[in-house]
């Protein structure tokens, strides 16, 4: 998986542009010796065009034929040196909190060096590869592991460590850089968009050859023509050569050989690889892209990388002598102060189910308990009552530090919901 990047698709034309001019140099035409006939053929049209404007179409239309054949490759290319573009200007713009004889100072996360210490709290990026030496947070980390749903990260243990270009959920964790620029997971992924390579497929290198035998033959053929016109002038005693001209063969040519298909496949095999990577995949050739095509089947190791790791609140089941309209709203208020998409949506699952809106809690000196990864709670003490809401198990330990107690129907309800592949 690569993080998802945003490309300029403006600034990809006109990349693109520039590339199709540079791609007619004879070595690179070379390649394809379908679009290296048709530029030989629009070489020798050009010498003719300075004494008929006839000529000089036929010249234009096949200059802009080879053009549009190398922009057709430069744009599938120029993508997958955009997305590289687009990770390596991330990386320069992301800062860092650097943690240095007890004082904080932002740096660029690109000066930051291994040993370096930074710290990061709810919402920030982190700046770099590195162990968590104090504290514990959730870290969303989808944008490099495909896993949607956040990990807890703390200091010891085998949880520690953190990836670079993640994002921290909740909580306030201090990291030791672990990779000194250039070596970080992020460089990685850049240096695979650079190294991925377009190698033909075996059913791609059968075609070029098909194409090249045929260009063979109408080039033959083509250039019998003028010595059979010439002879059919001769015998018949007319002037053709004012007819047959090289200009007007080269067109024929072009006509006759397969111009579109040999233009167009290089870019199709491009394509194939940027289409998988819109979609957040790297693909490393289009060789492995066209063996995808065959695919009837695919098994993954784990379902986090299909689905939607933002879980959302879709019913509140209430215990024997409560409404589904107080447990609601005790719910809501304990989630006001949880900034996670689990917290939020229990929130507005309670304004749109409920009514429940516009809750004015200044009055009652209400004091809210964000949500930790320390106590996996939330909550707010108001009005005398203390409302919690989080993990079972927490909020089990909560309750008999309290001194109460757990009705059974309450534990027989999350584990009913837990069965079922829900989160209670």
């Amino acid at each position: 998986m690569v993080h998802k990047v945003e490309i300029d698709n403006r600034k990809l034309m006109i990349r693109a542009v520039a590339d199709s001019f540079r791609k007619l140099h004879p070595r690179e035409e070379m390649r394809n010796p379908v679009m290296f006939l048709t530029l030989v053929g629009a070489i020798l049209t050009t010498l003719y065009s300075l004494h008929s404007l006839f000529n000089a179409v036929i010249s234009i239309w096949l200059w802009f034929t080879v053009l549009f054949a190398n922009f057709a490759e430069a744009l599938a290319e120029g993508r997958g040196k955009a997305q590289a573009d687009s990770l390596k200007r991330t990386r320069s713009e992301l800062t860092a909190r650097l943690f240095k004889n007890g004082t904080e100072t932002i740096i660029a996360a690109s000066n930051l060096r291994k040993g370096d210490v930074v710290v990061c709290e709810t919402g920030n990026v982190i700046p770099c590869d590195g162990e968590v030496i104090e504290g514990v947070a959730s870290v969303d980390e989808s944008a490099v592991t495909g896993e949607s749903a956040p990990v807890i990260r703390e200091s010891g243990g085998d949880r520690s460590a953190v990836t670079g270009g993640t994002k921290v959920i909740s909580d306030r964790i201090v990291i030791q850089v672990t990779s000194n620029p250039g070596d970080t997971f992020l460089d990685r992924i850049i240096l695979l968009i650079e190294g991925a390579k377009r190698q033909k497929t075996p059913n791609e290198i059968a075609l070029s050859i098909v194409l090249s035998g045929l260009s063979i033959i109408f080039l033959l053929a083509v250039a019998s023509l003028k010595f059979f016109a010439d002879y059919s002038g001769a015998v018949a005693k007319q002037d053709l050569s004012g007819i047959v001209t090289v200009p007007v063969l080269v067109a024929l040519l072009v006509c006759l050989i397969p111009t579109t298909i040999g233009g167009l496949l290089s870019a199709i095999g491009i394509a194939g690889m940027d289409r998988v990577m819109q979609h957040n995949v790297l693909a490393m050739s289009g060789k492995a892209v066209e063996a995808a095509g065959d695919v009837n089947t695919l098994l993954l190791d784990k379902t986090g990388t299909i689905t939607l790791g933002s879980r959302q609140a879709v019913a509140f089941l209430p215990a024997s002598g409560v409404t589904e309209g107080e447990i609601a709203d005790a719910a809501q208020l304990s989630s006001l102060a949880d900034e996670t998409p689990e917290g939020r949506s229990i929130v507005v699952l309670a304004k749109e189910k409920y009514r429940l809106r516009g809750r004015d809690v200044a009055a009652h000196h209400a004091k809210f308990i964000p949500f930790s990864a320390y106590t996996k709670m939330s909550g707010v003490d108001i009005e005398g009552r203390q409302l919690r809401k989080g993990a079972t198990d927490a909020i089990v330990a909560f309750v008999k530090e309290q001194g109460g107690r757990i009705p059974s129907e309450v534990t027989e309800l999350s584990d009913k919901v837990s069965r079922t592949g829900g989160t209670p």
